[in-house]
């Protein structure tokens, strides 16, 4: 037997779960609010585990650990940035939200609820809330699709085209059967799976006998937050990734799905430490990475997890550990996927071409929609030079820019208008694309963070400008009074 097989038995066994998963979901979706929502019936720890596994994606086995083996402990403080910024997230977002869209006519999706929320009957801000997230959700796909292909390359000896359409297959396949309630489940156990496998594959490697003494040998700048090389922009821009998460369309609609605010609390608690673990046990991936490959670099840092288990387990158990990576590659393309989807379904075809359309053929649009974002995230993805890290910041950046103020002042700001909110996305989303063109000096500064000012402070001079109806302000009044 080689090496090669029982990893792909291994993976094998794992993706018949997840497709067992899907098929048990398809039989309990009957509704389009099913396939959107899974009903708004998801539990705690289900919920919990799906907005984090949602969350860190492949970034946390790839990108993360490959960046701290290439710079050391210095880039911890994007896992404190995104700690901090997902637990104000739980704390201030999640319940408001969650008693805000079923108020606001049981609104489905985000754009959805920005139309209700604002009495938009024209619909405009729902088509700029729409076509921004099926622009940067494509990009996102994309770089959990890049993930996948690195991962089937490296394990499989595939080419990286190959690699990249069974990839995009397996992921794209549950998604389309399942919808909502095949994506929380697999998320489920796939959040389960990548903590353990964060937390196993450092602990042996730092516990092996000859790692003992090779931890003399690592530069001391490795194990420092702060160095040399660290620069006030720097700092910034990694703490500002924690701003993203008041706009991630895929994490909101968590909130929105749970069976009652009251579960809140003991979902944040779970998904907090979930996250905390799961963050230390990628940095310490990557230092490990560090001391065990220190005579023998590696090409392409981003697989630093996959070549610590390959090496420093058996077959079998090496193959569950890198199912871990696909793990969190599907957990979150399909979330991804799923509110595309949505977007077509809710903000396009049933608002614009068909609104006496019926559950049966929404739901089929739906899945129809899931193919087609994932044909064009996968055309993005055919460069194999894609780094998955800079996809998911470029993504990660224009949704929370472009909706991070937006879901904010919405949920706290009884004046704000409707003709704000339209100037807090488009002023959002264009500053997060220009920045990312222009280089130097300030420039370097992540763009997430100056594309949230400018954003807000767009959406608060146009609300100025331009007060909202008497009806939006009693209904926000109505919902403070829920509370």
């Amino acid at each position: 037997m080689t090496i090669e097989t029982p990893i792909l038995i291994t993976f094998v066994g794992y993706l018949v779960l997840m497709m067992g998963i899907g098929f048990w979901a398809y039989r309990a979706t009957d509704t389009v609010d099913d396939y959107i929502l899974g009903g708004r019936k998801m539990g705690p720890a289900v919920t919990a585990l799906s907005v984090g596994a949602s969350d860190m994606s492949g970034w946390l086995l790839l990108g993360l650990p490959g960046a701290v083996y290439l710079g050391g402990l210095g880039e911890a403080w994007i896992g404190i940035g995104l700690i901090f910024g997902a637990w104000l997230n739980w704390l201030f977002v999640a319940r408001r939200l969650r008693i805000y869209t079923q108020l606001a006519d049981n609104a489905l999706t985000l754009p959805d609820f920005f139309e209700k929320r604002f009495h938009d009957t024209q619909g405009y801000l729902k088509l700029v809330s729409a076509i921004t997230i099926l622009v940067f959700f494509t990009f996102y796909a994309s770089s959990g699709m890049v993930g996948g292909a690195i991962l089937f390359e490296k394990v499989f000896g595939l080419d990286y085209t190959v690699a990249l359409v069974i990839g995009s297959a397996i992921i794209v396949g549950y998604t389309f059967i399942g919808g909502f309630f095949a994506v929380c489940w697999t998320d489920f156990f796939q959040g389960c799976l990548m903590l353990v496998a964060l937390l196993i594959v450092p602990f042996a490697v730092f516990s092996h006998p000859e790692s003992h003494a090779g931890i003399e040998t690592i530069d001391p700048a490795m194990l420092a937050l702060v160095s040399d090389k660290t620069t006030v922009i720097g700092m910034l821009s990694l703490l500002a990734w924690g701003l993203g998460y008041f706009g991630q369309p895929h994490i909101l609609s968590r909130f929105m799905a749970i069976g009652s605010a009251d579960a809140l609390p003991l979902s944040r608690r779970i998904a907090m430490s979930w996250m905390v673990f799961s963050l230390i046990g990628a940095l310490a991936t990557g230092l490990a990475g560090s001391l065990y490959f220190a005579n023998a670099p590696l090409a392409n840092s981003e697989t630093v997890f996959i070549h610590l288990a390959q090496a420093a387990f058996n077959p079998w158990i090496g193959g569950l550990l890198i199912a871990a990576i696909l793990s969190a590659i599907m957990s979150t393309i399909d979330s991804q996927l799923l509110v595309c989807s949505s977007v077509i379904t809710e903000d396009f075809y049933r608002k614009w071409l068909r609104p006496q359309a019926d559950d049966r053929e929404l739901m089929m649009v739906g899945r129809m929609g899931v193919l087609a974002i994932a044909v064009i995230a996968g055309i993005i993805a055919l460069n194999p030079e894609s780094s998955v890290l800079s996809l998911v910041s470029y993504a990660w950046a224009g949704f929370g820019a472009a909706f991070g103020p937006v879901v904010l002042l919405s949920l706290f700001w009884k004046q704000y208008s409707r003709n704000g909110a339209i100037a807090t996305i488009i002023v959002g989303a264009l500053t997060v694309v220009i920045w990312k063109q222009l280089t130097g000096g300030i420039f370097e500064l992540y763009e997430i963070l100056p594309g949230f000012v400018f954003a807000t402070f767009a959406g608060i001079l146009v609300s100025k400008l331009s007060a909202p109806s008497e009806n939006v302000t009693t209904e926000f009044e109505q919902f403070k009074s829920s509370l």
